[in-house]
């Protein structure tokens, strides 16, 4: 029998850049571990251009991906919940009060720049993002949830 996925929900604050590349990449690369959804304390309401321009060179999907607030997760029970705001850059970070366990991977965030230096920064960001899920992935798979 299989163990059902990992249920992950990463925040940052507006949603619209590192969150949705998180939610992204987890969908097409992820695996059946790990069942990934993203959202903000402070949601833009929209996915940053660059952010969806990355994910199409990329060859990741976009479709579906909107920024949209936590409280759209407050009966979805995740098992683990991911900030990654860049407390570096002074950046406030959402804080989940639910049960589940917490995380922060802080990303810097590409959105930020212009022209090449921002598409070697999604690049960056985006390589990150690949690492960190194969941990988790990996760990989704040995290890109980809560």
């Amino acid at each position: 029998m299989t163990a059902p996925p990992l249920k992950v929900l990463v925040l940052c604050t507006h949603n619209r850049c590192r969150s949705i590349l998180f939610e992204a990449i987890a969908r097409a690369e992820g695996g059946a571990a790990l069942e990934v959804r993203s959202a903000g304390s402070e949601p833009a309401g929209e996915v940053h251009p660059a952010t969806l321009e990355a994910l199409t060179r990329a060859g990741i999907p976009t479709e579906g991906l909107r920024s949209e607030g936590w409280d759209s997760y407050e009966a979805w029970d995740p098992d683990l919940v991911i900030t990654v705001c860049d407390r570096a850059a002074q950046e406030p970070c959402p804080l989940w009060l639910g049960q589940a366990h917490r995380l922060h991977w802080g990303l810097p965030d590409p959105s930020r720049l212009e022209g090449t230096k921002q598409n070697e920064a999604f690049t960056e960001v985006m390589a990150s993002i690949r690492a960190r899920l194969r941990d988790l992935s990996a760990l989704a798979t040995t290890h109980p949830r809560r």
